[in-house]
């Protein structure tokens, strides 16, 4: 049995002899070049004939699809980029819920909301929505499910991506996440390897380090990557975070290497995924312009690198042919051999075949599966199950206009990564459908809150890219420094509403009304303002600490 058959016939593969025979003829037709370019995944913006063209020059593995709202537009783009391919490309994308959702697909909670549902058939069901409307797309891969644990509360980059901070919640519906993608031809992605949210910073920023001995990890992350590896899960992303207690187990003198980040490290790809925990699926990087890659080393040199310790895939690139050009320098005076570049190959090829892109890789996007009432419907059924109530200790609620007609509302709006200032919510105009009289707080007119009935906090942030901290910032909030110290909550009631972050109690432990939705999308808001009202009972339980270890917090 030749590598190529040693591979494939395993799992995560399990391809048959014909399918193996396509990965071996079409490896045997790629030229050093091809294959150098085959490494990469691009990003790909916009739309028409100069972004087709552009991307078929570059011939990659496949593209990341970011979506605008002109459905037609994408679709047409997205089906005539899979044409041109040679060899059938992946379509892949973060299918996270939430504002990570197809703009033109269903609204879907977010990974934190679905474990406040707590319910594993539920997130099964959401999955298999995801996966049969990205299939109608052209999406055949996803780089989730996020499988890190949210010990660290200040971390802006797990909150509301993952799953909480409890292990076996975790894996539970991390599992079903897989299931539900795999089962309907999307290729799912455990990340981030080896293990995000102990650090409370962002890789996007800065080289994240994982703080936990090697029993530990092997407790916690271990776990939760066997689990998924036995489950079948074919990708796995190999992050900017470092392990120094693993690098320091194998040679305690390692210095600096002991921070080098997992995506170019071979003793934690090699060595710890795939010969430790038996992974044999596609290793891809993260995003390789983040700053965790960068601020280790020069890109000449860590570019290479990722490849050359086990990754089979480059994620992005900000300078696509400059960094062709590193990998083949890199080929030519032997830091990457052809051996590896070869294997790398096979288990791309390898995917493509498990995923049928041979056979179903150019077929145009199936239009009718989307815009579905009936999946709409059931996907709001389960948003509705996730508003939380973490405490009332005043007795505010139920919201009434008979009680609190006259509302102050600070707002941070919805921020996104890709929006600087806050996108305005529908909340505001859906408490004035019900009769509220609703004002949003403008600093320049410093409204008094004791001229009104109930003040609300309304804070929309998600998880956030390259942002330092989510807090509650009193001061942008009120528009100052003296607006920033006033408290009125006893005399005046109070709520603040998390459409996002869980963690606001940590800024505001007296706040005397919490209540953490999780999502930003109008269904979350929708629903959240159904229990306020009364009309339906808070149902979700919080899959982290809402009060950050603060014993005041809870009164």
């Amino acid at each position: 049995m030749d590598r190529i058959d040693r591979i494939l016939s395993a799992p995560p593969f399990n391809l048959d002899g014909a399918r193996r025979t396509w990965v071996r003829t079409t490896l045997a037709g790629m030229t050093d070049a091809a294959k150098l370019r085959h490494l990469f995944i691009h990003i790909c913006f916009g739309n028409g004939p100069e972004v087709v063209n552009r991307m078929t020059a570059l011939a990659p593995a496949g593209i990341t699809k970011f979506f605008g709202p002109d459905a037609v537009a994408e679709l047409d783009t997205l089906d005539a980029l899979r044409a041109a391919a040679d060899i059938p490309i992946f379509v892949s994308a973060d299918l996270e819920g939430s504002r990570m959702s197809l703009p033109f697909g269903t609204e879907v909670p977010n990974p934190l909301a679905l474990a406040a549902v707590d319910d594993v058939e539920a997130s099964r069901r959401i999955a298999v929505i995801m996966a049969e409307e990205a299939r109608a797309v052209g999406i055949n891969w996803s780089f989730t499910p996020v499988m890190d644990i949210n010990a660290a509360f200040r971390s802006p980059i797990v909150a509301t991506r993952g799953l909480g901070s409890d292990p076996d919640r975790i894996r539970r519906h991390a599992l079903a996440h897989i299931d539900g993608l795999q089962a309907n031809g999307i290729a799912a992605t455990a990340k981030h390897w080896p293990g995000e949210g102990h650090d409370d910073r962002d890789q996007h920023l800065v080289t994240t380090v994982i703080p936990l001995t090697v029993a530990e990890w092997e407790a916690t992350h271990g776990v939760l990557y066997r689990a998924a590896i036995e489950a079948g899960v074919m990708a796995v992303m190999s992050a900017h975070i470092a392990f120094p207690s693993y690098v320091h187990a194998q040679d305690p003198h390692a210095g600096i290497e002991a921070y080098r980040p997992a995506s170019t490290s071979a003793l934690l790809n090699q060595r710890l995924l795939r010969d430790t925990l038996g992974f044999n699926g596609v290793i891809v990087s993260d995003a390789t312009p983040m700053g965790g890659l960068g601020a280790w080393a020069h890109r000449d040199i860590a570019l290479p690198e990722v490849v050359s310790s086990g990754c089979d895939i480059i994620l992005f690139s900000d300078e696509p042919e400059d960094d062709i050009a590193r990998i083949e320098a890199a080929l030519a005076d032997g830091r990457l051999t052809r051996d590896r570049l070869d294997e790398a190959m096979i288990r791309v090829l390898g995917l493509k075949a498990a995923l049928n892109l041979p056979e179903t890789g150019k077929i145009p996007a199936d239009r009718g599966r989307l815009f579905n009432g009936a999946t709409r419907a059931e996907a709001a059924a389960v948003t509705a199950r996730a508003p939380t109530l973490v405490k009332d200790v005043q007795g505010i609620l139920p919201l009434s206009p008979d009680r609190h007609r006259r509302v102050l509302a600070y707002s941070t709006g919805i921020v996104t990564p890709l929006h600087g200032a806050g996108q305005p919510m529908v909340f505001p105009d859906l408490l004035r459908a019900e009769g509220f009289d609703v004002k949003l707080y403008d600093p320049e007119a410093r409204p008094d809150p004791r001229d009104f009935d109930l003040v609300l906090y309304l804070m929309g942030e998600e998880t956030l890219l390259t942002r330092g901290r989510i807090f509650l910032d009193w001061n942008r909030l009120t528009g100052g420094m003296f607006g920033a110290m006033k408290r009125h909550w006893y005399e005046v009631p109070s709520a603040l509403v998390s459409f996002g972050y869980p963690y606001y109690l940590y800024d505001a432990p007296r706040m005397p009304c919490v209540v953490n939705a999780y999502c930003t999308m109008d269904s979350m808001q929708h629903a959240t303002l159904d229990c306020l009202m009364g009309r339906v009972p808070f149902q979700g339980r919080s899959p982290v600490d809402p009060f950050c270890g603060l014993a005041d917090a809870r009164f």
